[in-house]
C-alpha cells in the first residue's frame, strides 16, 4: 500500500511530492488538512479526499456537472467500456511498472483505477476541472490522489515526475504532457474514431467526430512524442434506453441540452458502435 502524506485526508505521499503550488510553483507540504507552500499559499483538502488548486473561475460548459457525473458512473458501471479500460491498462504496463501515473482529464477515475490495479507499484494522480467528478475519483483507488485543475493552463505538477500520462476522451496539452513526464516516459491517448456512437444520431443531434481527428492529435503532439503503437478498437453495443441517455449525458453533448430533446421519448433498446483508437507514444528529448 502506498503511504499517505501525514496530515492529509488520504492523498498518497508520491502525489503530494509531485504537486506544486499553483500560485508560485513552490513545493507543497501537508498541514492541518491542507497543502501549503513556503510562501504561505494554502489549499484545503475536501472531505471527499481531493484538493482544489484552481484560483480562477471555470469557464461555463467546461466542467462535468452533477448530472453528467451521475450518468458517467452509471454507464461505466455497466461494463460497456471495460475492454477499453483493459487495453489502456495493458499499454500503460508496457511503458512502466512503477512510478506516478497522471490521468489528464480523469473524470471519475475509472481508467486510472484500472491502470493502478494492473500496476501494484504505481501511484495515480487524477487531474480534472470538475470537482464533482473528482469526488468520485479520489475514492476510486487507495493509491490515487486527485487535484482540480484546468488542463489548458500550465499544470501544478513538477517537471519529470510522471512515468506515464493517460489522456482518455479529454483535452490534449502536448507541452504539459512532455514537461511532466520523465525522460523515456510514455503517453496513452484514447480518442473517438469517425462513426463512434453514430447510430444514436437517429435519436439525438450528436456532435460529430471530426474525420481528421487523428491527424489533429498528431499535430498537437508532434515534436514532443514518437508513436509506439496504435490499436483501433470497435465493437457493437446493445444499450437500454437508460444507457443511451447515460452515454449521451456523460459527454460533451450534455452541455448542449437543445440537442437532447428527443432522448426522453426513447423507449426501446438501441445498438451503437463503440469505435476508438488507443494510441501509445514515447516522450522524445
Amino acid at each position: 500500500m502506498t503511504p499517505t502524506a501525514p496530515g492529509t485526508t488520504g492523498l498518497p505521499a508520491p502525489v503530494v511530492r509531485a504537486l506544486r503550488c499553483s500560485v508560485c510553483s513552490e513545493e507543497l507540504r501537508p498541514e492541518h488538512r491542507s497543502l501549503r507552500c513556503p510562501r504561505g499559499h494554502a489549499f484545503d483538502l475536501a472531505k471527499q479526499g481531493y484538493v482544489n488548486l484552481l484560483h480562477a473561475k471555470v469557464p461555463a460548459g467546461t466542467a462535468d456537472t452533477a448530472d453528467m457525473v451521475a450518468a458517467r458512473v452509471a454507464f461505466l458501471a455497466a461494463g460497456h467500456y471495460a475492454p477499453v479500460a483493459e487495453r489502456v491498462a495493458e499499454q500503460a504496463a508496457r511503458l512502466t511498472r512503477s512510478g506516478l501515473i497522471v490521468d489528464a482529464g480523469a473524470g471519475t477515475g475509472y481508467y486510472l483505477a484500472r491502470v493502478l490495479d494492473r500496476l501494484p507499484a504505481a501511484t495515480g494522480l487524477a487531474l480534472d476541472v470538475s470537482a464533482l467528478a473528482l469526488r468520485r475519483a479520489a475514492r476510486a483507488h487507495e493509491r490515487l490522489g486527485a487535484a482540480v485543475w484546468n488542463l489548458w493552463r500550465p499544470w501544478p505538477v513538477a517537471d519529470g515526475t510522471a512515468s506515464v500520462v493517460l489522456n482518455v476522451f479529454a483535452p490534449r496539452n502536448g507541452p504539459e504532457f512532455h514537461r511532466v513526464l520523465r525522460p523515456g516516459g510514455g503517453l496513452v491517448v484514447v480518442s473517438p474514431q469517425a462513426g463512434h456512437l453514430r447510430e444514436l444520431a437517429s435519436v439525438v443531434d450528436l456532435l460529430e467526430v471530426d474525420d481528421r481527428k487523428q491527424e489533429r492529435i498528431e499535430a498537437t503532439l508532434g515534436g514532443y512524442f514518437e508513436l509506439v503503437a496504435r490499436e483501433p478498437y470497435t465493437r457493437t453495443l446493445t444499450l437500454t434506453p437508460d444507457e443511451v441517455r447515460q452515454v449521451v449525458g456523460m459527454g460533451p453533448n450534455a452541455h448542449h441540452p437543445e440537442r437532447l430533446t428527443r432522448l426522453d421519448r426513447l423507449d426501446e433498446p438501441r445498438e451503437a458502435t463503440l469505435s476508438v483508437a488507443i494510441t501509445t507514444y514515447r516522450r522524445v528529448p
